[in-house]
């Protein structure tokens, strides 16, 4: 069952970095240090999505992903768009958290 408007905004406030575009899908651009590390993280986009059998479009833009959502059959967003957002964060912020462990212990 789709989302109203109001329940988006509600869940938009709970998801660090999504935002509502065009009336019909969530939004949320990553960026990473290196290419590689962005494709690493659309690898895992991808594992997610496969979890969900639901997908995003995906851009990449050099060191930038972007990623959006919207359920198609639904005619707008609904539950699973907003479980998906929040584990694409989630895997971002641990992506994020290597990375800083890494370069500590090089240092």
């Amino acid at each position: 069952m789709s989302y109203t408007k109001e329940q988006v905004d509600e869940h938009l406030n709970l998801l660090k970095g999504w935002t509502l575009v065009e009336e019909r899908f969530i939004e949320r651009k990553y960026v990473f240090y290196s290419f590689m590390k962005g494709i690493s993280f659309v690898d895992e986009v991808a594992t997610i999505s496969e979890a969900f059998n639901h997908h995003p479009l995906i851009t990449i833009d050099y060191k930038t992903v972007i990623l959006r959502l919207t359920s198609w059959d639904e005619g707008y967003l609904t539950a699973i768009d907003m479980k998906e957002a929040q584990q694409y964060n989630e895997a971002f912020e641990k992506m994020c958290s290597n990375e800083r462990k890494n370069v500590r212990q090089r240092s």
